[in-house]
């Protein structure tokens, strides 16, 4: 069963939807917070795990980050992991208010660029009972020195100093497509893989748009979760990781789980960082689940 809901977060409605159990459990639910990554919105694959997780006896609260989707926000398609972070602890507040639901009882999962902000938000919010963090952004200056030549780089930050010059002196805020088929044409997140994720879903996420903000660039290189991995324990942690990820580099996906301690397991999957949302959904899923059973469920005591 799935209802739509709203919450606050720092005076923006963020929206989504609420699944539960069927059948409805007599004693208070365990709930999994979850949002996607970066300028994604919930209908890009979000409601197939949530629908795992609520088949295995666990309510679900699924939403678009401030910004994008049906949430509010302006200026639309800014991505600022520091309000992101936030809307996931106001989420968790939410989902304590309601009725039939276990406030003791709290999972957070992630993806890619709310993989990061899973990690960082348990590390500090002792609310979270464990957490799930897939594909996740380590570090933003490192993600960039990946993603952008460094005979191009020089050029990349003049065009963000210009952006934030601008914004200043009132103009409206620059903008770059989110991922594009050209490779020759800047964006935020390229390679052909990217573009052909972001092109599969939208028939089925229309309110998907791509572009971002350029000052979303900027905050980007300032975002730096993996930082806060070893301070996750004793929260238990699943990392799910690909193998040939360029986007979110596996090497710093695993460099970060080495730094986190115990109780944590790694799941190592094929493929790229596309891959767990639709070639290997059944894996990511059900790891996922068997995590927050485990931890939510089987490790209940009244």
């Amino acid at each position: 069963m799935r209802a739509d809901i709203e919450f606050l977060s720092e005076g923006l409605k963020l929206r989504g939807w609420l699944y539960w159990p069927e059948p409805r459990p007599q004693r208070p639910c365990p709930v999994v917070v979850m949002a996607h990554g970066f300028s994604c919105v919930k209908e890009q694959y979000l409601d197939r795990y949530a629908e795992v997780f609520a088949a295995a006896g666990l309510a679900v609260l699924v939403y678009d980050h401030a910004h994008f989707g049906a949430s509010e926000g302006l200026p639309r398609q800014e991505v600022d992991p520091v309000r992101q972070r936030r809307g996931y602890q106001d989420a968790i507040s939410y989902a304590q208010t309601l009725p039939g639901l276990d406030a003791r009882r709290i999972g957070l999962w992630g993806t890619s660029y709310s993989g990061g902000h899973v990690l960082q938000v348990a590390a500090h919010d002792r609310r979270v009972r464990c957490v799930v963090s897939q594909v996740p952004t380590i570090s933003g200056y490192q993600s960039g020195l990946r993603r952008i030549r460094a005979d191009q780089l020089a050029t990349s930050l003049a065009r963000l100093a210009e952006d934030r010059a601008a914004r200043f002196k009132g103009a409206p805020p620059g903008r770059i497509p989110a991922t594009s088929a050209d490779p020759a044409t800047p964006c935020a997140m390229a390679g052909a893989d990217c573009h052909a994720f972001f092109v599969a879903t939208q028939d089925f996420a229309p309110t998907w748009r791509n572009e971002v903000t350029l000052r979303s660039l900027e905050l980007a290189r300032d975002n730096e979760p993996g930082s806060h991995v070893a301070r996750i324990s004793p929260t238990p942690l699943l990392m799910i990781v690909a193998e040939q990820d360029v986007l979110t580099a596996t090497a710093l996906c695993l460099e970060a789980y080495q730094r986190a301690l115990p109780p944590k397991h790694l799941l190592l999957l094929p493929g790229g960082h596309f891959d767990p949302y639709v070639r290997y959904f059944a894996r990511s899923s059900e790891a996922a689940c068997a995590w927050f059973c485990q931890h939510l469920l089987d490790d209940y005591e009244e």
